[in-house]
Formats: structure tokens, C-alpha cells, sequence
């Protein structure tokens, strides 16, 4: 037998109580012997005997109460209950912990896996006994424990469990044993039981089990571990991906979006139609034929720019099994015209750096209309006449050097939201760029520069690009670009560089880990390195298709803010401001509606004000203060949670084999599970009605007894008393 309240053991002391009072009332009256008490001892005598026993009896029954009471107290129970015999409860504490990622959503046309789940937690539920601990937590990318250790009330529960909903998150399934331990080690129960109800998903379950073994295993230290599978189908059709791939963001223009379709079905699907958004309404529309099973397909969705500011863009699909990935959104800040000035640190003529950058930001269809797209060139000199203001990026090409004050203009510019791409050359003082690129404290050029090394080969020829690129936006344009358009862009030579801690490498040199475009941010901006020259003196770079679609990307992206980028459910939600702001709080409207007020605090040289968890999909929309206007940010899915296909209860049963893990997958395995495993017995019930069964029978008893006494004329003091007299 074991105490769940141990130290309440000590309430058994209280059975000397009644013990004290029987010997404290033995001695409370003073006896005086007087002439007519000789005729009555003789009748006296016969009776003391009978009146000890009955006090004794009386004293016996008060005593085992105050025992059996102290014993409910501490909560005995039984560990293994069938070698007890005295009558108790079969019960437990139980934590519930219900999957509410949106696979779980994912439907066969009757009913989605979320709703049979709830039919199995009702089940669950039906074996609890009212009051037993009980914990219901929903898991996804952070786990929200719902109930947290409440004496079980079943109506209350229900409720509870009806209003849960499918979170847009993955199943973040690594941390799901740890924080149900935890769970398990503060509940206070004889017996624990712990039942994880998901879809077992095999991308999660399949590459994790070895891992998951392990914590499982660890996991039935602390309490009885079942896992009750709801299974479904793996038909579902993802949009993984929509981004901008060609196109000036600016009013009057039309960009080129790239949507990317994942069938994540067994089963080819043919005739998928892709519908395009632009602030809910319909701009595009394409059909992908066929999509083979586990593959991707992609389309070209065609934006038209009609009005100047923040634009919602959405990709979506007609709806299937999981309607929660079949949009995916973007967000694009269109200017009413872009601006760019190029500096050029070169005399001006024809083929130098300024002219060449200019000629290749110019380089458009001969249908397009410039006036919102202006670059001026100027040479380096006239830099501290320049309003950098009136521009949204900056190109330096080939310039020697800028002073101390310069280089704080140009943090600042960059910090603000503004773009800068710096290009090395011959002329370029490596160590005063150093110097003043870090003078203002935050470096404003990504890289330390070293010194100018040559990449030909022994035959001078210089090397190609590398063709193997990073997923980023400045990159995607390039990918599409034949094969000899790479071999025929060579460099020889360029600056050894040594990139700072939050630098990017974007583009870098076949054959070698040598970088040729770098990136980071500064603040609200960005800024692009190039360890090459502008001008055709160490590579052939500007007399390519390559420059012009590269450095139009480019632009298109440090045209841009950071609401640009597209975010994912579970991550964090900012609005970064450059000096401090009048208003304390900012504002976040979620996509359902609900308005979140954000402190805004101080973070190195600027003012953000941040949501460190983005729990909907959708269009959050930001804004310095409730007065302000908003800045829409594209919130959508992580599609790793797209591939819904179910591993089969019997291959998580053999994968799991030996852990002390039970897999209950129907109705019928998961009631017998109960059974088998709930042992333990709890005895308060029992000792507490005991106890008050003998409180009541010892009332009763002294009741009778004093009536007996008052009905033959005899005090009870006398009887008390008798023998002593």
C-alpha cells in the first residue's frame, strides 16, 4: 500500500483525543463519602463491570474513527489491484494530448482526422472518474496545455474539448515527450496515463523513431504511455511556394510570379487549375496538365501593378483534402516610380562602370514605360551634393573612397529601408573602406576587404559562375538562363574577402568557395557586395545577359521593405523603426480579426516593436499606432506538414516494440488497453466511509446508553464513579 499525502499520516495522533477526554472525565468529579452510600454499593458493584465495558466499547469506536479518517487523508491506494482485498476505485490521473496540426484537417469527405480524434478523446474521457487530475494539451509548433490538472468534471470537459480548433502549425515533434514529462512529473496521481492522439504522420514518424524510441521509453518511466492513431488518406495538393522572379515592383508595371504545386498524393492529379490574387481580385489563372505522384510543378502567374503601394498577392488552389495549403501569399510594395543613383568612380566616357550599370538598368522591352524607372549617374566626386533621400538605391561603382561622414549617410540611408550595391575596382583603397565601413559601428559593407587575387587559369581564362545557387530572390532569374550563358561569364579577378558573422553568400565562383556577391542588412535595408568590377576589366560580366537581369533583380529587391518577405506560422511578426517612435504600442490586426497592441522597445541602434509567435495564416497587418496607416504582412504555412500520408499502426507497433508504449488504434484496443493497464487502487473512498460508519454507530451507541441511564434514575456520573466510591 502507498500514501499519495503521506505526511497527513500524522493526523493519526489525534486517536489520543478521545483516549485524554475518557481519562480526563474518569477524574473530574470529587468524591465525598456520606451514610446513605453504604446501602447502594452493594448494587453498584454488580453493575461497574457491565458500564467499563460499554465506556471501553464506546472509547474503542472513536479511537479507530479518528484512524480510519487520518488513514482517507493521507489517499492510500493499492499499486496493483488485484492482490487487494478490500474494496476501492480503479483510477487515474490522465493527460490528453490531442494533435491539432493542420494535417489534421485533412478529410474523407465525411469526417476530418481532427473530428475523429475528438470521438477517441471522448472515449478516453469515459473511463475517467469525476475528480481524478486531468490535462488536456493541443499539440503543434508550441503545445497549448488547454486544461491544466483539473479535477475532472465531464461536462465541463466537453466543452472545453469542443471548442478546440486545427492550429496552422507543423507538429513539432521532437519536444512532444519532454512536455508531456513535465506534465506527468507535476500531476499528483496514484496511477498516470498519458494518451498522444494523432495522425502519425510518416515524414514526422519515419525519419524521427529512432529518436523517438528513446524519449517514448523514457517517457513510461513516468506514467502509462499510449499512442491511438487516426488514420486517413495521403491525397492533398500543396502551394509550397510564390515568388517574384522578373519585374520592376512599380505602378504601370507587370511582374512575374513563380507558383510551385506539390502533389503529395499517391496518385498522379491532372487538370490543376491555379487561380492568382492580386487584393482579392482575380488577375491570373493557369492549369498545370498533370502532376505525377510526390512531385512539383510550377507556373507563371502574370501580376499587373495598376496602383502605387502595399499589394496583396495570392496563389491559390480549388479545395481538396486540406484546405489550409492550398494558398500561399505574398505581399509587394509598388512605387509610383523607382529611383537610382549610380555613382561611378571612374571619369565618365563610354564603357566605364556608370555608363555600363545604367545601360544595363535600362535594358527593358521596348514597350515598357520608363518614366517611373530614372537612373542618374554622377561621378564620385559630386557624391556630397547628392540628396540620397530621393533615391531608394544606391549603386557605388569602382569609388575610391568616402569619408567618415559619408560612410554615416550611407548607414543611415541603408537603415532607413533604402537599398546600396557596392562594386569593387582598381582604383578602390581597401584599407580606408575597411576603416570607414565600420566607423559608424554596425559595418555597412558585409566584408572585410583583403586584397585583389587572380582567378584565371593557366591559360588566362577566367572562371564561370557557379551554377549550383542558393534559393534566394536575387538568384531565381539566373537559374533560368541556358547553360553557356554560365560558361561564357568569366572573372579574372576579384577581391579576397573575409565575409562578416551576418553576412550571405549569394553568388560565388565555380570551383571555388570564392564569393562574388555578398549581402546583408543593415537596420530596414540591405546591402550588396560585389568582390568584382562594374566594368569589363576583370570579367566580361557586363557585356552578358547576365549583368542586366542581375542587377534589375537586384534593384526590384532593395526596392522593396522587409514586409516583403513572406513569413511562416510560428515565426515571429516585426515592425522595426529607424528613430523613436511617438506612440508606445504598435499595432497587429490578425487575419481573424483580433487587434494585438506590441510595446515597442529598444534593439541596438533601432526601435521594434515584435510578435514572437505568428499563430494564423493570412494578412497580418501592421501599424505604428491605431491612427497609422498598416503595412500588410504575408503570413502562410509551413507546407512540411502537407505530406499527410499516415504510417500504419502496425509499423509504429513494431517500430516501438519494447518501449512500453501501447498503440491502441480502435475503439475496442484502446477500451482493453484501459482495462489491462489501470491497476492501481484508490482506498480513501473506503477508509472515509468506514470511518464515518463508525462515527455514526458510536453516536448511536452513546445515545442509547445515556437514554438507558436517564430512564433507571441514575446520574451517569454516579456509574462512572460507582467503584471508587
Amino acid at each position: 500500500m502507498t500514501f499519495m499525502n503521506p505526511w497527513l499520516l500524522l493526523a493519526a495522533a489525534g486517536v489520543a483525543l478521545p483516549i485524554l477526554a475518557h481519562l480526563l472525565n474518569r477524574y473530574q468529579v470529587k468524591q465525598t463519602d456520606w451514610a446513605a452510600m453504604q446501602f447502594l454499593n452493594r448494587s453498584v458493584r454488580v453493575r461497574s463491570r457491565q458500564i467499563r465495558l460499554r465506556d471501553i466499547l464506546l472509547l474503542v469506536l472513536r479511537c479507530l474513527a479518528v484512524l480510519l479518517l487520518a488513514l482517507a487523508l493521507s489517499r492510500p491506494a493499492w499499486r496493483d489491484g488485484a492482490n487487494s482485498w478490500l474494496p476501492g476505485e480503479r483510477r487515474a490521473g490522465v493527460i490528453i494530448a490531442l494533435d491539432s496540426s493542420y494535417s489534421m484537417e485533412h478529410s474523407d469527405g465525411t469526417a476530418t482526422r481532427f473530428e475523429r480524434a475528438v470521438q477517441k478523446v471522448e472515449t478516453i474521457t469515459a473511463s475517467i472518474h469525476p475528480g481524478d487530475p486531468v490535462c488536456l494539451v493541443l499539440l503543434g509548433g508550441e503545445h497549448r496545455v488547454v486544461i491544466p490538472n483539473m479535477a475532472f468534471d465531464p461536462e465541463r470537459f466537453r466543452t472545453i474539448l469542443q471548442t478546440q480548433q486545427i492550429s496552422p502549425e507543423p507538429l513539432n515533434l521532437d519536444s512532444v515527450p519532454n512536455r508531456l514529462k513535465e506534465l506527468a512529473e507535476g500531476m499528483d496521481a496514484l496511477q498516470k496515463e498519458i494518451y498522444i492522439v494523432t495522425d502519425v504522420q510518416e515524414q514526422d514518424w519515419e525519419n524521427r523513431y529512432s529518436r523517438l524510441r528513446d524519449a517514448l521509453a523514457n517517457l513510461c518511466k513516468s506514467a502509462e504511455v499510449f499512442i491511438v492513431p487516426v488514420q486517413g488518406g495521403s491525397d492533398n495538393l500543396a502551394v509550397t511556394s510564390l515568388d517574384l522572379v522578373s519585374g520592376v515592383l512599380r505602378k504601370g508595371t507587370t511582374a512575374r510570379y513563380r507558383a510551385t504545386v506539390r502533389n503529395c498524393s499517391e496518385s498522379s492529379v491532372s487538370n490543376v487549375r491555379v487561380n492568382c490574387l492580386v487584393d482579392r481580385i482575380q488577375a491570373d489563372s493557369k492549369t498545370i496538365p498533370l502532376i505525377l505522384p510526390g512531385s512539383s510543378e510550377t507556373v507563371s502567374l502574370f501580376v499587373p501593378f495598376n496602383n502605387s503601394g502595399p499589394t496583396r498577392i495570392t496563389a491559390e488552389l480549388e479545395a481538396d483534402a486540406v484546405p489550409a495549403d492550398n494558398v500561399r501569399r505574398a505581399v509587394a510594395v509598388i512605387r509610383d516610380r523607382v529611383s537610382v543613383l549610380c555613382v561611378d568612380g571612374l571619369t565618365g566616357g563610354a564603357g566605364d562602370s556608370g555608363g555600363l550599370t545604367v545601360a544595363a538598368l535600362l535594358a527593358r522591352d521596348s514597350g515598357t514605360d520608363e518614366e517611373g524607372f530614372t537612373v542618374r549617374s554622377v561621378p564620385w566626386l559630386s557624391l556630397p551634393a547628392q540628396d540620397l533621400g530621393s533615391f531608394d538605391v544606391i549603386v557605388l561603382a569602382g569609388v575610391p573612397e568616402v569619408t567618415s561622414e559619408q560612410a554615416r549617410q550611407l548607414e543611415e540611408y541603408v537603415r532607413e529601408g533604402n537599398g546600396l550595391i557596392w562594386f569593387a575596382g582598381d582604383n578602390v583603397k581597401a584599407s580606408e573602406w575597411n576603416e570607414r565601413s565600420a566607423s559608424a559601428g554596425t559595418p555597412l559593407l558585409p566584408a572585410v576587404i583583403e586584397k585583389v587575387v587572380n582567378t584565371s587559369d593557366a591559360m588566362g581564362a577566367g572562371r564561370p559562375l557557379e551554377r549550383i545557387m542558393p534559393d534566394h530572390p536575387v538568384c531565381r532569374p539566373l537559374l533560368s538562363l541556358p547553360e553557356d550563358l554560365f560558361s561564357e561569364t568569366l572573372f579574372l579577378k576579384l577581391l579576397q574577402v573575409k565575409p562578416t558573422a551576418t553576412s550571405f553568400t549569394v553568388l560565388s565562383l565555380a570551383g571555388s568557395a570564392s564569393p562574388l556577391l555578398i549581402e546583408h542588412a543593415v537596420g530596414r535595408g540591405h546591402v550588396f557586395m560585389f568582390t568584382t568590377t562594374a566594368e569589363p576589366v576583370w570579367n566580361n560580366m557586363a557585356t552578358t545577359p547576365v549583368f542586366p537581369m542581375l542587377l534589375q533583380q537586384i534593384v526590384t529587391y532593395l526596392a522593396g521593405r522587409e514586409f516583403e518577405k513572406p513569413r511562416r506560422v510560428g515565426e515571429s511578426l516585426s515592425l522595426v523603426y529607424v528613430d523613436r517612435p511617438e506612440a508606445n504600442d504598435a499595432v497587429f490586426d490578425a487575419p481573424s480579426g483580433q487587434t494585438f497592441a506590441v510595446p515597442v522597445r529598444k534593439h541596438r541602434n533601432q526601435y521594434v516593436a515584435l510578435i514572437e509567435h505568428a499563430r494564423e495564416a493570412g494578412f497580418y497587418l501592421a501599424r505604428g499606432s491605431v491612427q497609422a496607416p498598416g503595412m500588410p504582412i504575408a503570413v502562410n504555412v509551413d507546407t512540411r506538414e502537407s505530406n499527410v500520408k499516415c504510417l500504419p499502426a502496425s509499423d509504429l507497433s513494431r517500430r516501438l516494440a519494447g518501449t512500453g508504449v501501447t498503440i491502441a488504434p480502435s475503439e475496442t484496443d484502446l477500451l482493453g488497453a484501459i482495462e489491462t493497464s489501470r491497476t492501481g487502487l484508490s482506498l480513501w473512498r473506503f477508509f472515509i466511509g468506514a470511518g464515518l460508519v463508525l462515527l455514526l454507530i458510536e453516536s448511536v451507541f452513546s445515545d442509547r446508553l445515556l437514554s438507558r441511564r436517564s430512564r433507571s434514575g441514575k446520574p451517569a456520573i454516579l456509574s462512572e464513579n460507582a467503584e471508587d466510591a
